[in-house]
Protein backbone atom coordinates (compact mmCIF):
# COMPACT_ATOMS: atom_id res chain seq x y z
CA UNK A 1 0.00 0.00 0.00
CA UNK A 2 1.39 3.44 -0.87
CA UNK A 3 2.19 5.90 1.89
CA UNK A 4 -0.39 8.55 2.69
CA UNK A 5 0.48 11.89 1.13
CA UNK A 6 0.09 14.90 3.40
CA UNK A 7 -0.95 18.46 2.69
CA UNK A 8 -0.91 21.41 5.03
CA UNK A 9 -4.05 23.55 5.01
CA UNK A 10 -2.12 26.21 3.05
CA UNK A 11 -1.05 23.63 0.44
CA UNK A 12 -4.63 22.39 0.20
CA UNK A 13 -5.96 25.92 -0.42
CA UNK A 14 -3.24 26.63 -2.98
CA UNK A 15 -4.00 23.43 -4.88
CA UNK A 16 -7.79 23.86 -4.72
CA UNK A 17 -8.82 27.51 -4.41
CA UNK A 18 -12.23 28.13 -2.81
CA UNK A 19 -14.12 28.25 -6.10
CA UNK A 20 -12.71 24.88 -7.22
CA UNK A 21 -13.27 23.02 -3.96
CA UNK A 22 -16.94 22.28 -4.57
CA UNK A 23 -16.32 20.23 -7.70
CA UNK A 24 -12.62 19.35 -7.79
CA UNK A 25 -11.95 17.74 -4.42
CA UNK A 26 -13.67 16.26 -1.38
CA UNK A 27 -12.60 17.57 2.01
CA UNK A 28 -13.66 14.70 4.25
CA UNK A 29 -14.08 15.60 7.92
CA UNK A 30 -13.99 12.45 10.06
CA UNK A 31 -14.50 14.10 13.46
CA UNK A 32 -17.43 13.36 15.73
CA UNK A 33 -20.66 15.38 15.55
CA UNK A 34 -19.90 17.17 18.82
CA UNK A 35 -16.56 18.36 17.41
CA UNK A 36 -18.26 19.63 14.27
CA UNK A 37 -20.54 21.78 16.44
CA UNK A 38 -17.44 23.49 17.89
CA UNK A 39 -15.55 24.12 14.65
CA UNK A 40 -16.13 23.30 10.99
CA UNK A 41 -14.83 24.11 7.52
CA UNK A 42 -17.43 25.13 4.95
CA UNK A 43 -17.97 22.65 2.11
CA UNK A 44 -16.48 19.70 4.00
CA UNK A 45 -18.26 16.36 3.84
CA UNK A 46 -18.77 15.03 7.35
CA UNK A 47 -18.61 11.28 7.97
CA UNK A 48 -17.40 10.28 11.45
CA UNK A 49 -14.42 7.93 11.45
CA UNK A 50 -16.38 4.97 12.81
CA UNK A 51 -18.93 5.27 9.98
CA UNK A 52 -16.44 5.31 7.10
CA UNK A 53 -16.46 1.52 6.41
CA UNK A 54 -20.24 1.42 6.04
CA UNK A 55 -20.44 4.62 3.98
CA UNK A 56 -17.69 4.08 1.37
CA UNK A 57 -20.30 4.17 -1.41
CA UNK A 58 -20.88 7.86 -0.62
CA UNK A 59 -17.31 8.75 -1.61
CA UNK A 60 -16.43 9.56 -5.22
CA UNK A 61 -13.41 7.46 -6.21
CA UNK A 62 -12.72 9.77 -9.16
CA UNK A 63 -12.09 12.84 -6.99
CA UNK A 64 -9.16 13.50 -4.69
CA UNK A 65 -10.07 12.99 -1.03
CA UNK A 66 -8.41 15.15 1.61
CA UNK A 67 -9.17 13.68 5.02
CA UNK A 68 -9.18 15.88 8.11
CA UNK A 69 -9.78 15.55 11.84
CA UNK A 70 -8.74 17.61 14.86
CA UNK A 71 -4.94 17.36 14.55
CA UNK A 72 -4.29 14.76 11.85
CA UNK A 73 -4.04 11.40 13.63
CA UNK A 74 -7.49 9.96 13.01
CA UNK A 75 -7.54 11.32 9.48
CA UNK A 76 -4.23 9.58 8.73
CA UNK A 77 -5.74 6.24 9.81
CA UNK A 78 -8.83 6.87 7.66
CA UNK A 79 -6.63 7.82 4.70
CA UNK A 80 -4.69 4.57 5.11
CA UNK A 81 -7.99 2.66 5.24
CA UNK A 82 -9.21 4.37 2.06
CA UNK A 83 -5.96 3.59 0.22
CA UNK A 84 -6.32 -0.03 1.31
CA UNK A 85 -9.86 -0.10 -0.08
CA UNK A 86 -9.10 1.00 -3.60
CA UNK A 87 -9.08 4.79 -3.37
CA UNK A 88 -6.02 6.20 -5.11
CA UNK A 89 -6.16 9.99 -4.66
CA UNK A 90 -6.07 10.29 -0.87
CA UNK A 91 -4.35 12.92 1.26
CA UNK A 92 -4.15 13.61 4.97
CA UNK A 93 -4.65 17.22 6.08
CA UNK A 94 -1.60 17.69 8.31
CA UNK A 95 -2.56 19.37 11.58
CA UNK A 96 -6.30 19.03 10.94
CA UNK A 97 -8.80 21.72 11.79
CA UNK A 98 -6.44 23.06 14.45
CA UNK A 99 -3.89 23.93 11.75
CA UNK A 100 -6.71 25.22 9.52
CA UNK A 101 -7.55 27.72 12.25
CA UNK A 102 -3.96 28.93 12.62
CA UNK A 103 -2.99 28.88 8.90
CA UNK A 104 -6.19 29.72 7.01
CA UNK A 105 -9.08 31.03 9.07
CA UNK A 106 -8.58 32.27 12.65
CA UNK A 107 -12.38 32.60 12.96
CA UNK A 108 -12.54 28.80 13.19
CA UNK A 109 -12.45 28.09 16.95
CA UNK A 110 -9.61 26.02 18.38
CA UNK A 111 -10.31 23.37 20.98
Amino acid sequence: MPAVQELTPAEFCARWPAAERRSGVVLLDVREHVELEIAAVADALHIPMREIPSRLVELDRALPLVVMCHTGGRSRRVAEFLLGNGFSKVFNLRGGIDAWSTEIDPRVPRY
